[in-house]
């Protein structure tokens, strides 16, 4: 699987590696390209995951704001819910694909 944003690879995972959450596939954080993230201050909360955190996607100049997000600490019972500790791992969105 590959996340791939502006035509550049920036995350590429076996499938069996990604846990799939409410319809996203999360990267383990070994996984990502990290020359092309940069922390966000910008915040969610989900309400069984807990707070997540953002990444912004950098490549050539351009900026994909909060274009990546993470649990940093998942929610007490969130992990036991996935059957899979998640924390850290890296989801995609705002036109960022995901293709196997």
């Amino acid at each position: 699987m590959k996340a791939v944003w502006n035509n550049t690879t920036i995350a590429e995972a076996p499938k069996e590696d990604l846990i799939r959450i409410e319809g996203n596939w999360y990267f383990p954080p070994k996984t990502l390209e990290w020359q092309f993230f940069e922390e966000s201050d910008h915040h969610t909360t989900c309400h069984w995951k807990g707070e997540a955190s953002y990444y912004d996607v950098v490549i050539n100049g351009e900026r994909n704001e909060f274009g990546a997000w993470y649990y940093p600490e998942p929610k007490s019972g969130s992990i036991e819910k996935v059957k899979k500790d998640f924390s850290n791992y890296v989801a995609f969105w705002n036109g960022i694909e995901v293709i196997e």
